[in-house]
């Protein structure tokens, strides 16, 4: 891949790419801030990277600045309406006994550039150690008036909540029940105000929601598809409608889910990682982009009308390598922005040129 313009380097001293130690990313790591600005956060051994855009629309950046939280297998990162972009990662300890102890912290980054908050605990749903040592990897939704919600799959197999309170305090763990639960809830939160999350299992797709903004989270009846665990998302494609996508567990295809209608088959050849999905105006239609990691190891990306999946998906192939999952955003002049890590571990952006349809620049820029 060709170098892009020059990428200048400031901030705190840190590592610059992922490495052995490194936590697996999940969520949207891409994210633009209320000042219009991108923003790439990326784990590495020890804490988080973070490169910013130096001005609206790039096309520079400035980075990395690192940010220290150490012990973290996993992290996921999601943003609300209010643009604040919330880290959740499950962090493993070395007790002096030689025990794991495992618990969910939390940061918050309020304002784009802006420093990253203190690494609060959220604890860990179990008290056994054994149990708390096999808790899962967390997931967060935001709901329209800031509340955060983390998911995470409990050593029974069930889905297990903890959300905070209007008060700003954290309510305690609760237990949404559920069985045979896989790793990697699917949250979603709509402008509607409430909040819904969909889990793969071992039978199918389990999905609880709200039925009221601030209400509880009630189970649906569970989804005779499945759903290969790691690899969904979830798009808000119409007021209040959530679409889900995720790679048929077959490793056939990428397959999209709406309540009340049949699961569409959209093609694609993925391979490992999660599904990244994003509404986008093109040609003056409104269309949904997908990207994923294909079987071969590069990024492949998609198009559709929103919500007319059933009409084909055209699919193309970036012949970009990469690995885990891309990231997608709209920057300040409303074009596609994707984020991939390279094979050696660090950030690349390519960005939307002009003209018909979506055409990425086939120069990556190398954060």
């Amino acid at each position: 891949m060709a170098d892009g313009p020059h990428i200048s380097s400031a901030g705190t001293d840190g590592p610059r790419t992922g490495g052995k130690g490194a936590a697996t990313l999940a969520g949207s790591w891409l994210t633009r801030g209320k000042d219009g600005r991108l923003t790439v956060y990326v784990p590495v051994d020890g804490g988080l990277s973070r490169w910013t855009e130096d001005r609206v629309g790039g096309p520079g950046w400035t980075g990395p600045e690192f940010f220290p939280v150490e012990g973290l297998t996993h992290l996921t990162v999601t943003q609300g309406a209010d643009t604040y972009v919330h880290f959740l990662g499950r962090r493993e300890r070395r007790s002096s006994e030689g025990r794991a102890d495992v618990d969910i912290v939390h940061a918050i980054q309020y304002q784009t550039g802006r420093p990253v908050t203190e690494w609060r605990s959220l604890g860990n749903a179990h008290k056994d150690a054994a149990k708390a040592a096999v808790f899962g990897v967390p997931a967060a939704a935001v709901d329209s008036r800031g509340t955060v919600f983390v998911f995470a799959r409990n050593a029974g197999g069930g889905l297990m909540l903890r959300r905070e309170q209007k008060d700003g305090k954290w309510a305690p763990w609760q237990d949404l029940k559920g069985s045979r639960l896989a790793d990697g809830p699917i949250p979603a939160a709509t402008s509607a105000g409430t909040v819904e999350v969909a889990v793969p299992t071992q039978r199918g797709v389990q999905q609880w929601h709200q039925s009221a903004a601030d209400g509880p989270l009630a189970a649906g009846q569970p989804m005779q598809m499945h759903a290969l665990p790691g690899s969904g998302t979830a798009l808000e494609t119409a007021p209040g409608r959530v679409t889900y996508y995720w790679t048929d567990a077959n490793m056939s295809g990428t397959v999209a889910y709406r309540a009340g209608a049949w699961p569409v088959a959209l093609g694609g050849a993925p391979g490992d990682g999660a599904i990244a999905a994003l509404r986008a105006p093109l040609d003056g239609f409104d269309c949904t982009v997908l990207a994923q990691r294909g079987a071969g190891g590069t990024l492949l990306v998609g198009v559709c009308g929103t919500e007319g999946e059933q009409n084909g998906v055209w699919w193309s192939d970036t012949t970009a390598e990469c690995v885990g999952a891309p990231a997608l955003a709209l920057d300040a002049y409303g074009r596609v922005v994707v984020a991939v890590l390279g094979p050696d571990g660090a950030p690349r952006v390519a960005r939307q040129e002009q003209g018909p349809g979506l055409t990425l620049s086939p120069r990556w820029q190398h954060l």
